[in-house]
């Protein structure tokens, strides 16, 4: 399925002042956020996206134009030539599309409509989200539906409390939100073209469309507790900065256990292997 990125915003709450990179473009170790998106939507084998580019177009543009597989794979080199041992993006289809400098997010989907609108079904992100999320089990689920839109529900990641609050004034109760069950909208959707005929122009995908969908009980939500973490602010943008330092990366699902080994890992047991490496040791 084609994966539709919104990474058009200004992302001023991410900026400090001194750059104009956009939040996507913005670094969680040697990569991009937007990679790291990419990264995950690949690993369940949905390599063409979408891109819908707004502000700092450019450095999208030339991030990919001038990307180099050496920073995260494997290779070697062979009298001055790079021997690539694995690969990123060798496989993905990626869409540039210009959808407007403060287009809302629901006129960035209408402006590539065109792109989905033949598909049975397509993938949205808000492209400053990370998560380990199953995505094929939400996608499963979500094709044997009759829903139009289908979204992650997650736990509030703000350490906020709710007031109850009497005719008088006076305070009768305060909980913590997570504790309340309230969910929000993760920034994962899983959606069928109708929902374009639910944003008018101008308009918004969950303001709009997912509202009215709820309404008329077609919105699906995939509650998930798992790791959720969005980057909306340099604060968080370094907390996961700093779990990828510490070797925390829960949303690189596809460095787990099970996972495709590279060329040069399957080169390395292969010599260990026949050097007895692996081997029981004697006497055992």
């Amino acid at each position: 399925m084609k994966v539709v990125l919104f990474c058009g915003g200004f992302g001023m709450r991410m900026r400090d002042g001194d750059s104009d990179v956009p939040k996507p473009m913005q670094k969680v170790g040697p990569r991009p956020l937007l990679w790291h998106v990419m990264r995950y939507y690949a690993h369940f084998g949905h390599t063409e996206f979408v891109l819908c580019l707004g502000y700092g177009a450019e450095h999208i543009k030339n991030y990919f134009l001038s990307y180099r597989e050496t920073e995260s794979n494997d290779f070697v080199l062979r009298d001055g030539e790079v021997e690539l041992l694995g690969s990123d993006i060798g496989t993905w289809t990626i869409h540039f599309v210009n959808t407007g400098l403060e287009s809302p997010i629901g006129e960035r989907l209408r402006r590539v409509r065109h792109l989905v609108e033949d598909d049975e079904m397509f993938l949205a992100n808000y492209a400053d989200v990370l998560t380990d999320a199953p995505l094929d089990r939400m996608v499963e689920r979500f094709t044997s539906s009759d829903a139009v839109a289908s979204l992650l529900a997650v736990a509030p990641q703000e350490v906020f409390h709710t007031v109850d609050v009497d005719g008088a004034d006076r305070v009768t109760g305060i909980a913590r939100a997570t504790d309340m069950g309230v969910r929000v909208n993760g920034g994962y959707f899983v959606l069928r073209p109708e929902v374009l005929d639910h944003i008018p122009e101008g308009g918004d995908l969950v303001g709009d469309a997912c509202v009215t969908l709820a309404k008329e009980g077609r919105l699906l939500a995939h509650r998930y507790d798992g790791f959720w973490q969005p980057a909306d602010t340099l604060k968080e943008r370094n907390a996961l900065e700093a779990a990828y330092r510490a070797g925390t990366r829960p949303w690189m699902v596809w460095e787990r256990p099970g996972r495709e080994r590279t060329p040069l890992e399957m080169l390395v047991e292969a010599e260990l292997s026949r050097d007895g490496a692996l081997s029981s040791p004697p006497g055992s």
